[in-house]
């Protein structure tokens, strides 16, 4: 997406857009070397969506989401979570539980834009950057004196968003608070459910259960001189999914209770710059993800006794919790960028990372660690105005599987409007301590299934090309990308013979009344998956633009059949042959004191394909979307309407719970939100790169 142009009177002005992902460096994103998708504040605020979730759904056409109550259950180009690294303001996001990422980690209202890097990206940030790299650039408050923001949103079905924000600054110190809430008490969009091999139509069990989540986080920065700056920020985060409870019917998921999260975060570092052009960046990075039960009624559950000896059969009564996982990492990370003679670019940098899961219910020794240290190097060339050609690689020792390398190569050839770009990288992702260390039961019906780890898994690795083929101008934007990506050493759940099961783990076999099945990871499968993006938007006018995006996808996979001992190929779970989305934004300024922005989107997919219970239906949803203006009451105050309606056309999925759904979309809903800004300084705003200065007013 380009910026729109605004009109004069709003004095605003147009501003070329500066990318960092898909380098680390900064770039004008018409002539970034790799191809970069950027979702705009501008696109965000006008669409209006609830969550991370709906803006990313509704304003690409890439992604595909299950909300669900382990996480978002997000896909990239037909590849799920475990393949996409998420990073905020360049720091991985830590909230894995699953192979999930909760996104209710991320403050909408608190995202200045979003760039979206698909493919292979190991290189520059290591491990989980497969299907590619998905980087929320957060507002930075840089405003003199005192900045406050309400916002508060209200929709269907209880439907509750608050967002505080509170921005100080006096001389060299910086001061940002931002408090926000997410609540829902969900929705059911059918009361069938399909249970071992009946359908049940009475079923008490939600599509989207009732949560509630909250967040408080604080930023101090200080500005020691023009040359150094330095940071200090943190964040706590609860969350609890309440999930209905009816003995009364047969159901395979009759649950006694809830789901509760328990995330910190703790991290500081800076900046040193060198000259006008270069700088290293230092951060070291502390994050907490516990996961518990919560119970609602008396339960039977393995844990251990007052003695400390494991039980299959030791009782937790209503309000007590049991840990799951508790997941802590800590991040070190050292970067360098420097402008050398000749044109070229050099990004240098180092990273040490240390992983630590305490689950005394699901580890043989109760706790497991991991590290990986790694140094990388990459550097842009533009030895002629029209060609760029862009190398790197990153070196990584992992106390689990060892050395890895993985380079990448990408090219430009940049013709008046026309760019012309080119990739090759290579990708890999280590074992998760889950896949190594786990052992755990499940029960499902008169069979036990035995889980393991697996501590001789080898990293996955992919490769991934792509050809792109854009045009820009102050205007219109489009472009169109292929890609192959192969995937090798994927990790799956197999059976094995009880006489590979490890020494050690019999205290996991529970009394004998069932038989046991065990299961461990191993590396077992492949996957290859190739596609076409096609991006397009339009400024018609001042006031008036349009835009969609589209893309065609096919997968072919290697899985394990577990039966018949062998391999079949099959599609990836959750594909969808096409996707799109598009939308029409008409602005007008009707006086100083009222601005009127309306914007029509909709988005659909082709039917997903799935192994079992039932492919996902093909939907479409239409969504409209109006944002007013108020102006400012007085000086420093000034306030913001936004009204709309989302499925307009009331499109409800109501397949039997347990199958597959196209979408969870509770049909049509209705939401408002107020905002009130109070500012008592002036903004400027400086995005620089090696040759351009921006400053906006």
């Amino acid at each position: 997406m380009s910026c729109l142009a605004v009109s004069a009177q709003d004095k605003q002005y147009t501003l070329p857009e500066v990318v960092v992902t898909g380098t680390g460096t900064q770039h004008l994103l018409k002539d970034v070397p790799v191809q970069t998708e950027v979702i705009s504040r501008k696109a965000i605020e006008s669409y209006g969506g609830k969550s991370l979730e709906e803006i990313l759904g509704g304003l690409t056409a890439s992604f595909a989401f299950n909300e669900g109550d382990m996480g978002s259950q997000l896909q990239l180009n037909g590849l799920g979570n475990n393949y996409i690294l998420i990073l905020v303001d360049g720091k991985r996001l830590h909230g894995d539980n699953g192979g999930e990422n909760d996104l209710g980690l991320i403050d909408p209202h608190n995202v200045e834009r979003i760039e979206i890097v698909k493919g292979a990206q190991s290189a520059l940030y290591g491990s989980d950057a497969i299907a590619g790299v998905i980087n929320i650039i957060t507002k930075k408050h840089t405003d003199s004196g005192i900045y406050l923001e309400n916002t508060t949103r209200y929709g269907s079905f209880n439907d509750f968003r608050q967002h505080n924000g509170i921005s100080l600054k006096y001389g060299k110190l910086t001061s940002y608070t931002n408090f926000q809430m997410q609540h829902t008490d969900g929705w059911q969009n059918t009361s069938e459910e399909h249970t071992e091999g009946t359908i049940v139509h009475d079923s008490k069990n939600k599509t989207v259960n009732q949560y509630t989540n909250w967040q408080i986080s604080e930023r101090l920065s200080y500005d020691f001189s023009n040359a150094l700056s330095l940071y200090a920020e943190g964040w706590i985060y609860g969350k609890r999914i309440y999930r209905p409870t009816d003995g009364n019917y047969p159901s395979c998921d009759v649950y006694t209770y809830d789901l509760m999260y328990r995330n910190a975060n703790a991290s500081a570092g800076g900046q040193l710059k060198l000259n006008q052009t270069d700088y290293i960046t230092f951060d070291v990075d502390w994050n907490k993800h516990a996961y518990f039960y919560k119970y609602t009624d008396t339960t039977l559950e393995d844990g251990y006794d007052p003695n400390g000896q494991f039980t299959n059969y030791f009782p937790y009564f209503a309000g007590q919790k049991n840990l799951q996982s508790d997941q802590q990492r800590t991040l070190a990370t050292l970067k360098g960028i420097f402008y050398l003679p000749a044109e070229n670019t050099l990004n240098i940098g180092g990273e040490f990372r240390y992983d630590y899961l305490n689950a005394p219910m699901r580890v043989n020794t109760g706790t497991a660690s991991d590290w990986t240290a790694s140094i990388y190097a990459q550097d842009e060339f533009n030895l002629l105005r029209w060609f760029n050609l862009t190398a790197g690689i990153r070196l990584n020792q992992n106390g689990a599987f060892g050395f890895k390398a993985t380079p990448k190569i990408s090219s430009m050839i940049s013709l008046g409007d026309f760019r012309i770009r080119m990739g090759w990288s290579q990708g890999f992702k280590t074992p998760t301590p889950k896949e190594l260390h786990y052992r755990y039961l499940r029960q499902m019906g008169s069979k036990t299934y035995f889980y393991m780890g697996n501590e001789n898994l080898k990293a996955q690795t992919s490769n991934y090309w792509s050809t792109g083929l854009e045009y820009r101008n102050q205007k219109l934007t489009a472009s169109v990308t292929g890609y192959v990506n192969k995937l090798e050493d994927m990790i799956t759940l197999v059976n094995i013979p009880v006489s590979e099961i490890p020494v050690g783990s019999t205290q996991f076999w529970g009394d004998g009344s069932s038989e046991i099945i065990p299961r461990m990871y191993k590396n077992m499968e492949d996957a290859k998956t190739y596609g076409i993006d096609v991006n397009l938007s339009y400024q018609i006018s001042s006031e008036l633009s349009t835009g969609g995006n589209y893309s065609y996808l096919d997968t072919k996979a290697h899985i394990y059949d577990a039966k018949h001992n062998r391999l079949n190929e099959v599609t990836i779970d959750g594909m969808a042959h096409h996707k799109w989305n598009a939308f029409v934004s008409w602005n007008h300024r009707f006086s100083p004191a009222y601005k009127l922005t309306a914007g029509l989107h909709t988005r659909g997919s082709s039917l997903r394909y799935y192994q079992n219970d039932g492919n996902g239906k093909a939907f479409q949803i239409w969504r409209l979307s109006t944002t007013h203006d108020l102006g400012k009451a007085k000086k420093d105050i000034s306030y913001k309407l936004e009204l709309g309606i989302d499925n307009i056309f009331n499109y409800v999925d109501r397949t039997p719970l347990h199958y597959h759904l196209g979408t969870t979309t509770s049909g049509t809903t209705f939401y408002a939100t107020f905002s009130i800004k109070y500012n008592t300084g002036k903004r400027i705003k400086h995005l620089s790169t090696k040759k351009d200065n921006y400053d906006e007013d």
